[in-house]
């Protein structure tokens, strides 16, 4: 699954910083606005602990973790949804990603350039969120101008989703981002068919100075106030620790430093896990001697779709599903003690797949 985290946020806040640190590309980082034009995209492994325990039990050929993709995109500013400063090429970036990483400076050092001059994290989340809405109320504009022409039909679903686009439409105009709205089933679907900006996942990470990395500042509570009704997640990580880090050449220098910081691990590991969740992705395991592979699924797959993510003819010619559970396997050390235990199970086509299921697939095409 080909899924994207875009990175966005002000010039110099530390979004390619971020970006050289969980991709083993490197991102021109500068101090200076629009550094990044092109958008730089890198395909990343998602950190999961739980490869490293089942490979100590089945000792495979090799280990496949599963991965996403994070996309840098340059910094945006006012007048970007009017074209300011290549705004419409960044605009169009965003639109092709699954979900936005917000990257918010929330640390005060008079050598990095701020574009406005001072730190106020809460203008700078505002100035990224005021054009991205502007954005989308052109685009629901356009389609409610185009539903319009149809209307008189009385087409069901075309006055549904007419509907659905001027409550949109009254929204974005009182300056609120389509991700806060409540719709059900049904109308998500639809709005899912307008691929608006908004309406995308957001996490704001809040790029600290080293002595707020643990604890946060002031400036993370006032953004954290600022998004408490918008159905957004927070998170705190210091770009520029994440630099440091990635510089030492060891895993025991990296864990030394960490200990030193009195942190558990890199914070980038917790973004991309959090980036993970927020696509609302899940995990499950094939194990075996030629490989223990991580595959990405949608949380509320069924077994034959989970299936169909390895190849088409699985979820095709799907016949069962043999399950076991990550702790019971872990725990007990096999299949058979699995077995053994009474804790192999045999699914069928209704079941939904678990995150950390250990799976395999019988099949015929």
């Amino acid at each position: 699954m080909a899924l994207k985290c875009g990175i966005v946020g002000l010039p110099n806040v530390g979004k390619s910083t971020l970006f050289n640190c969980l991709s083993s590309a490197k991102a021109q980082s500068a101090n200076f606005p629009f550094c990044t034009i092109e958008p730089n995209i890198g395909t990343i492994s998602v950190p999961d602990p739980r490869l490293q325990k089942l490979e100590s039990i089945v000792n495979p050929e090799r280990v496949v973790p599963t991965t996403m993709e994070i996309v840098d995109i340059a910094g945006l500013v006012k007048g970007a949804s009017k074209g300011e400063g290549l705004g419409n090429q960044f605009l169009a970036n965003i639109r092709e990603t699954d979900a936005i990483i917000h990257v918010v400076r929330c640390f005060t050092d008079d050598n990095i350039i701020h574009v406005d001059g001072n730190v106020n994290p809460v203008r700078d989340k505002e100035v990224i969120d005021l054009e991205l809405q502007l954005k989308d109320l052109e685009s629901i504009e356009k389609r409610i101008a185009s539903l319009a022409r149809v209307l008189k039909s009385g087409d069901k679903d075309i006055v549904k989703e007419n509907d659905v686009a001027q409550r949109i439409k009254l929204h974005l105009e009182e300056g609120k981002s389509v991700r806060a709205m409540d719709f059900d089933d049904k109308e998500w679907a639809i709005v899912k068919g307008f691929h608006l900006i908004t309406a995308k996942p957001v996490l704001y990470l809040c790029n600290v100075e080293e002595s707020a990395v643990k604890t946060g500042n002031e400036y993370v509570e006032q953004l954290k106030a600022s998004v408490k009704d918008e159905n957004a997640e927070v998170m705190v990580i210091g770009a520029k620790i994440e630099a440091d880090i990635n510089e030492l050449d060891t895993y025991e220098e990296r864990e030394m430093f960490l200990e030193e910081l009195g942190l558990e691990e890199p914070g980038v590991n917790r973004l991309i896990r959090q980036a993970y969740s927020l696509l609302n992705l899940q995990t499950y395991f094939t194990a075996g001697v030629k490989e223990v592979r991580a595959w990405t699924i949608e949380k509320g797959m069924t077994a034959p779709q989970a299936a169909g993510v390895i190849h088409t003819d699985f979820e095709k010619g799907f016949i069962r599903a043999e399950v076991m559970k990550y702790e019971d396997f872990t725990t007990l050390g096999s299949e058979a003690a699995v077995k053994e235990a009474g804790k192999f199970k045999v699914e069928g086509k209704e079941y939904i797949v678990s995150d950390g299921d250990v799976m395999h697939f019988r099949f015929n095409v």
